[in-house]
């Protein structure tokens, strides 16, 4: 499934209606070189969940937390970039978050083998333009619940 958005307030505002169908135990992969509006999605994903302040990248410090009542659901905010080896996933405590967090994850590529399969897979094309394309591989789990 591909979309097209004009705007980084437009994929902002998807990141919203996709936050109206995420729950704990979901993993969302945003896929996309630098600049392509992976953590744009992710505020709008915050915001949605009831994020009220400003959600900071979590580049350096590679996972943000959220809990209720700050949002509606536990969340991970993941950024992997200057993720070495797969195997430092684990010791983040990615893999028990996946059951009980709604887990965002920047640059999932670094994980490897250990983004787990039924992961929601979103690429975002288009860094340093205006326009922005999405593709998602959505997961039969997500299928009922994509947004129209």
């Amino acid at each position: 499934m591909t979309r097209h958005f004009e705007s980084a307030e437009a994929l902002e505002a998807f990141g919203v209606r996709l936050a109206a169908v995420a729950r704990a135990g979901d993993v969302i992969a945003l896929y996309g070189d630098l600049g392509a509006g992976k953590t744009t999605l992710a505020r709008g994903l915050l915001r949605g969940l009831g994020l009220a302040g400003e959600a900071p990248s979590p580049t350096f410090t590679l996972v943000q937390t959220y809990d209720p009542p700050e949002v509606r659901v536990p969340v991970w905010h993941c950024d992997l970039y200057r993720l070495d080896d797969p195997e430092d996933a684990i010791e983040l405590g990615l893999d028990e978050a996946f059951d009980t967090a709604l887990v965002l994850i920047e640059w999932p590529e670094r994980l490897g083998d250990f983004l787990p399969r039924d992961a929601l897979r979103l690429r975002l094309d288009g860094a340093g333009e205006t326009q922005r394309r999405l593709t998602a591989e959505v997961p039969p789990g997500w299928e009922a619940r994509w947004p129209s």
